[in-house]
């Protein structure tokens, strides 16, 4: 092979690595185990476009490294292959959503191999399939069988509360529950029917049914996350977004709450993900304070972290949802606040907590009385209250807070000023009667305030002290087709679980997958869609699992797919443990990682698993952006400027596909062929060729600078593609796409192939003994790229194997002592071209069994110096001298040399300056 035939090569190996499953990964006890994952990736229609490899590229160069430094590698691929697309596609065109997502795998599938990714394909999982969501379902069937016990701080059995109710009720039970508990004996949950006792039991189980306010979308007939709504409509379709209320399964991550911002401490992420973790679960240490409503029976519960500026409220603000709004409004106030609560109620939460600009409310006609100083204080409804936030409700104290001031100042209500730490303004009743505040708290520093008038809240019963969490239970349905069923059947209006060897519970066959005429799921289309009991025959859940339930445990699974008998053998999942390294989107930083890592914790307080914490090292890489092109069309002609000339003429610009312009040059003859109304185009060229403009956007479909890999890989090969990718920046940030220097990366595995070969392009490589020139160059990217490798800096490794191939060209370098160990080097990287030089070295087996060659430091010792030999301060020339002569070894070689001796004209110099490693200066 003269040249580098990179189609022949790529395709030989790709074959090779599937024939002989080179990446299977199977436990080896005898070795230390890694175990690298991707987030999840779903198979949309379009297929990968070139910023999707990004994190794969940089996941498989490490694995492939960890496999030469001798690590047993578990490095899967699958599938997140339930989703709201494929069922959109469905209804538009009565296909079933399996068709469209088994299309849409096989084409993820084909672009990923061609790629060379080192995956283990026997262990791909697809969330769609049923002999995967058989095991997420059974999951669900734990969770709903536990709850959370506080004192024990873990998921238990509902088995032992059920007993624990039998032998004494509930009384003494600390456990994580719905807040509208009352009190029963042993006696009397024996004596409660089987409805009651699962009434209550539902209000104790991990998973719940529940009345929830949710993002309600009628056109698309379901349920949307709060990430699936901007500004009221639908990210997809941008459809109108209702807020509503609706019976909703939820799970109790809350439970959690602590545990989860604990944990963070113990894994090895960014601090921003660390931090957006923590703000979403939003701890906050306070009280609840309650506020009787004047000549009402209605108490209002607020959460408040500075109750020691209660004199400080003049208002208090309910939630629109909030179900006290509607008994509190007087009749002079009824059509004003039901005219703003029925406006504010449908605007999305994300909006109402983001904007600060809008300022809106309604004021109910009714009045609290503060419990410290019985002072009447206004009630208003307020949109930036959220209802599933503490208690729906805020004590607005203007003074402390931004949107408490911008609301009181718009509607002019007082704002009054409260001392820090102290309870100013006010009498604070103690036990002996009327104390002045400041004899008490002035002074007091903030902490010491707020325990002192937490202590007279509960003393008093007119609240307590309280630690509260931002984060609100999950939402756990949909009203989808595409989702795994809730293995649930009703009965009196109660759930219940089916069996687990009726598991899974398929899909049904449904004749629309849009929501019944009624308004019920698309699975109340099912004929049947019943469950057979000894009992009788009861109706199933018609709502589905959201898209997060598959992708929350994955990760286990990819140790053991092929198990019927369990999720996964916990042999398996100890010995891989959690994942060495996760690579994916920032995006994903509160969501996905959170329910993970929430799944993960309940699994392991039920033995299921050995660990708490799924990701040990995550990164999270950057986008790649698109460059996108354009052309310049005079206006109202059909012919386009080049770049440099548009300034001349009244043009319009128009994005033009990047995949027909060549270093910013257009194509003429695919640009008039690329839309019909170009044909017959003229062009204003500039020296015989049309320049495009170019501009760094957001690569997507509408700019037409969405770059297809399967293309590059056409032009220049899959190891062209992931050396361009890592040499594009450090993972971590965002970069822009530029076809015009992948180029230079091309051409660097051609003088790389052509170290191997000689100048008639025979492989040629010589037994001899390297030089030290050689053995450095070798030494130098051999420790580069461990280095890099362990910094995750694999743009700088790039750069330097193009320099170590370059010194190594100009030594005419064919030493297989140095080239051998480069191949090495370079494979995690370029795998194609270094298993092919691999082979033609004499090796039998793929290069992935290699070991990683040993940096030995002293092949990067100096033991020549170059020495700038001066005559009367005037540097001469420079000497090539060993470091280890002495002085006057040093000045008899510089005396020696024809050049000096030219300098001196026959004179003996004065006086000869030598300073060993640095310098000569001969002064005459």
């Amino acid at each position: 092979m003269a040249e580098y035939n990179f189609q022949e090569v790529e395709n030989k190996w790709q074959a090779y690595w599937e024939q002989n499953q080179t990446f299977k990964a199977r436990v080896d006890r005898s070795k230390p185990k890694f175990y690298s994952l991707d987030m999840f990736p779903y198979p949309s229609g379009a297929g990968l476009h070139v910023g999707h490899p990004l994190g794969y590229i940089a996941s498989d160069i490490v694995t492939r490294f960890k496999r030469l430094k001798g690590f047993n590698v578990l490095h899967p691929m699958g599938y997140d292959s339930f989703g709201l697309p494929a069922e959109q596609y469905a209804i538009q065109t009565g296909q079933h959503p399996a068709i469209t997502t088994g299309e849409n795998i096989a084409r993820y599938t084909e672009q990923l191999k061609n790629i060379g990714f080192a995956f283990d394909w026997s262990k791909e999982v697809r969330t769609s399939d049923p002999s995967y969501y058989k095991w997420t379902q059974w999951i669900f069937m734990q969770i709903f069988n536990s709850y959370y016990d506080n004192k024990q701080q873990k998921a238990i059995s509902i088995d032992s509360l059920i007993r624990i109710f039998e032998e004494e009720g509930n009384l003494n039970v600390d456990a994580v529950c719905d807040e509208d508990i009352h009190h029963f004996t042993g006696n009397e949950w024996k004596n409660y029917t089987e409805k009651r006792q699962q009434e209550i039991l539902l209000k104790y189980r991990m998973t719940y049914l529940a009345e929830t306010t949710v993002n309600w979308c009628p056109a698309l007939g379901t349920v949307l996350s709060n990430d699936e709504v901007k500004d009221g409509f639908s990210e997809r379709g941008g459809h109108p977004v209702e807020r509503k209320k609706m019976m909703q399964w939820s799970m109790r991550i809350t439970a959690y709450a602590e545990r989860l911002l604990q944990d963070l401490e113990k894994v090895d992420w960014a601090e921003p993900i660390k931090e957006m973790q923590r703000n979403w679960i939003g701890k906050s240490i306070g009280a609840d304070v309650t506020f009787q409503v004047k000549n009402h029976d209605i108490k209002i519960k607020v959460f408040t972290t500075r109750v020691d500026t209660i004199y400080g409220v003049t208002y208090l603000a309910l939630a629109p949802e909030s179900e006290m709004v509607a008994d509190l409004i007087t009749e002079d106030q009824r059509e004003t606040v039901e005219a703003y609560v029925e406006v504010a109620k449908n605007r999305s939460e994300r909006d109402r907590m983001t904007d600060v600009k809008t300022i809106s409310g309604a004021f109910t006609g009714s009045y609290a009385i503060n419990p410290f100083n019985g002072e009447e204080i206004q009630i208003w409804v307020a949109d930036y209250v959220l209802a599933g936030y503490g208690t729906g409700a805020v004590m607005a104290v203007p003074a402390h807070d931004e949107r408490d001031y911008n609301f009181a100042r718009h509607f002019g209500l007082e704002i009054r000023q409260v001392i820090e730490g102290s309870l100013e303004e006010g009498s604070f009743p103690g036990k002996g009667g009327i104390i002045m505040n400041s004899d008490i708290l002035n002074g007091l520093e903030m902490r010491a305030a707020m325990d002192k008038a937490i202590a007279f809240l509960e003393e008093k019963n007119i609240g307590k002290g309280k630690i509260q969490y931002r984060m609100r239970d999950a939402i756990f349905t949909r009203q989808r087709y595409w989702g795994e069923p809730l293995p649930v059947y009703f009965k009196e209006g109660m759930p219940y679980l089916i069996e687990e060897k009726d598991l899974p519970l398929v899909l049904p066959e449904v004749d629309k997958y849009l929501p019944t005429e009624d308004g019920e799921p698309p699975l109340g289309r099912a004929t049947n869609w019943t469950y057979k009991t000894s009992e009788g025959e009861f109706p199933l859940e018609m709502s589905t699992m959201p898209g997060w339930a598959g992708s929350s445990w994955y990760f286990f699974r990819y140790t053991d797919p092929q198990n019927e008998i369990s999720f996964a053998d916990r042999e398996k999942t100890d010995y891989w443990g959690a994942v060495d390294l996760y690579i994916g989107g920032a995006e994903h930083a509160t969501g996905h990682l959170l329910y993970s890592r929430f799944w993960t914790k309940f699994l392991y307080d039920i033995g299921a698993v050995g660990i708490e914490e799924p990701f040990q090292k995550m990164i999270n890489q950057g986008m790649i952006q698109g460059r996108s092109n354009f052309v310049y069309r005079v206006k109202g002609s059909n012919t386009f400027v080049s770049h440099g000339l548009k300034e001349s003429y009244d043009v319009s610009e128009m994005h033009v596909d990047v995949n027909i312009v060549y270093n910013d040059q257009l194509n003429l003859e695919k640009f008039v062929n690329w839309r019909p109304d170009l044909k017959g185009a003229e062009f204003i060229l500039e020296d015989g060729k049309y320049i495009c403009g170019a501009e760094v956007e957001k690569m997507s479909k509408s700019k037409y600078n969405v770059v297809n890999p399967d293309d590059i890989i056409t032009r220049y090969g899959a190891d062209t593609l992931r050396l361009y990718e890592m040499f594009l920046g450090p993972l971590e940030q965002f970069k822009p796409w530029n076809t015009n220097g992948i180029d230079g990366v091309y051409k660097f595995l051609r003088k790389l192939w052509r170290l191997y070969h000689d100048k008639n392009g025979h492989f040629s490589v010589s037994d001899a003994a390297a030089v030290p020139e050689e053995l450095k160059s070798l030494h130098k990217i051999i420790k580069k790229a461990e280095d890099d490798m362990n910094n995750h800096s694999f743009n700088t490794s790039v750069s330097a194997f193009m320099i170590c191939v370059n010194e190594l060209s100009a030594l005419n370098c064919n030493k297989r002592s140095i080239l051998e160990p480069l191949a090495i080097v370079v494979s995690p990287y370029a795998p194609h071209i270094a298993e092919e030089l691999w082979s033609l070295l004499g090796r039998q087996t793929s290069i992935v069994e290699a070991a990683y060659p040993q940096f030995n430091e002293k092949y990067l010792v100096e033991n020549i110096h170059e020495y700038p030999v001066s005559i009367n301060g005037k540097m001469r020339l420079k000497l090539s001298l060993p470091l280890n002569l002495s002085k006057e070894e040093i000045e008899k070689s510089a005396m020696d040399n024809e050049i000096v001796q030219k300098w001196l004209e026959g004179k003996s110099p004065k006086k000869v300056i030598v300073v060993p490693g640095k310098i000569v200066n001969i002064v005459v």
